[in-house]
């Protein structure tokens, strides 16, 4: 049996722990569960810290669960909202829970035959038979209004600075989750829940649930809520939240993000985000500090959480795609890249139309950047940029004898037009 609060503890993924946690895990293996917002069919980099924490527990000899709120996703949980969130139908919410499934299963073990091996569990299933009357009296007497508004979620929303008060719906919300941990505690023997540091007050109610109904004893972990060191949100960039899903944010753009995080933030990241060992990040970490713009640490990070997230292949074509804007590729690097990757790579360059009528009749390089493109102001700027030996076409050289044809096409769509070391331009095909 490893030690998970130790582990965790040093990896900067503890916040607050009940007392007795840490003997309770050490006595033998233990049940605990991490509760998932199914309101997406993929998770985003934001949830995890949720599923690092759930796979550790595995990795320490425990059994995780990962619980999918269908019912809660219903309802919307007002931990660190200031608007009640738009509610799911149960189609969406299966289709959502099976796509989050998938991308769970490449972190935690589903399918051996191990007595720690994970599973997938839905509130919606054991909440969807209780009736409100039944609710109410068997659960909802047992934790008194005093002790819900107590919770800091709730004063948060009833407070004279928010926009909105609080419905009824949201209000139940901590009894929902709370019962979720007193079903588990019974059903699968489930002594721990572990979730962000905001989830403390939901968390809380349902031990006081166990103790009071079960007459038992069960805990609650948290972890801090993950920030960037320029108070930016992590797990945002300029398009929006960074997925999982390769559909929504391309292995490129995820690579891409961790690349670009500040030398603070990579220091903790590395911890939190890979399963690498204490003595490897510090030696890591060390030579990163003795040169900081090798960015040693911004590229491990990278290349381990896109591996892990992705594969082993993604990541050699994020590399290859990030050298094409900053190495010296070739022309045959770049018709490698699929179509996404490739808008990606070159997202915010200057872009120009033209027909493929055109381009299969074959279009004079002078004509290509002046006239049909604007990348250069004029005929005579083309003509001695081309003397200088200063356009490439799809990263290859070219004269003023170039003729830009069909056969030029990247994915028989775009043409990557170049000047000098970073003056971009795309040409696309319609």
């Amino acid at each position: 049996m490893k030690n998970f609060i130790e582990e965790v503890t040093w990896r900067g993924m503890l916040h607050d722990v009940m007392p007795g946690t840490e003997e309770h895990l050490m006595e033998q293996m233990r049940v605990a569960y991490v509760g998932i917002d199914p309101t997406a069919d993929s998770l985003h980099i934001g949830h995890l810290v949720g599923v690092m924490l759930l796979k550790h527990f595995q990795l320490s000899g425990h059994k995780p669960l990962a619980l999918v709120g269908g019912a809660t996703g219903m309802i919307g949980d007002p931990s660190g909202k200031s608007n009640e969130r738009n509610l799911l139908d149960e189609a969406t919410l299966r289709h959502n829970q099976e796509a989050i499934k998938g991308q769970l299963a490449r972190f935690l073990d589903f399918t051996s035959d191990a007595a720690n091996a994970a599973e997938l569990v839905n509130n919606y299933d054991w909440m969807k038979n209780f009736s409100f009357l039944d609710f109410i009296r068997d659960i909802g007497k047992h934790i008194t209004v005093n002790y819900m508004m107590s919770k800091d979620s709730v004063k948060k929303r009833l407070s004279s600075e928010a926009a909105e008060g609080m419905s009824f719906t949201e209000f139940t919300y901590q009894l929902v989750q709370g019962y979720d941990f007193l079903h588990l505690y019974k059903n699968k023997n489930c002594t721990l829940q572990m979730g962000g540091s905001d989830q403390w007050g939901n968390i809380t109610t349902g031990t006081e649930l166990v103790r009071r109904i079960a007459q038992g004893k069960a805990y609650a972990l948290t972890c801090p809520l993950i920030t960037k060191a320029d108070g930016t949100k992590f797990g945002k960039s300029e398009g929006g939240n960074i997925w999982l899903d390769s559909a929504r944010t391309s292995p490129y753009k995820f690579y891409q993000y961790w690349l670009n995080t500040s030398d603070l933030d990579a220091e903790k990241y590395i911890k939190i985000f890979t399963f690498l060992s204490k003595e490897e990040i510090e030696i890591l970490t060390e030579k990163h500090r003795e040169a900081p713009h090798l960015r040693l640490l911004q590229k491990r990070l990278a290349e381990e959480t896109t591996v892990m997230v992705h594969s082993a292949e993604d990541l050699e074509n994020a590399i290859k795609a990030s050298n094409i804007l900053f190495g010296n590729s070739t022309s045959d690097d770049l018709k490698q890249l699929d179509e996404a990757t490739f808008l990606d790579v070159f997202e915010g360059v200057p872009q120009a139309e033209i027909t493929r009528n055109e381009i299969e009749t074959g279009i004079d390089i002078v004509a290509v950047l002046n006239e049909k493109t604007g990348f250069m102001k004029s005929n005579g700027e083309a003509r001695r940029a081309l003397t200088a030996n200063s356009i490439s076409v799809n990263k290859e050289k070219v004269t003023e004898e170039f003729v830009l044809s069909a056969k030029d096409l990247i994915n028989n769509q775009f043409v990557l037009l170049q000047s000098g070391k970073k003056n971009y331009f795309v040409l696309s095909i319609v």
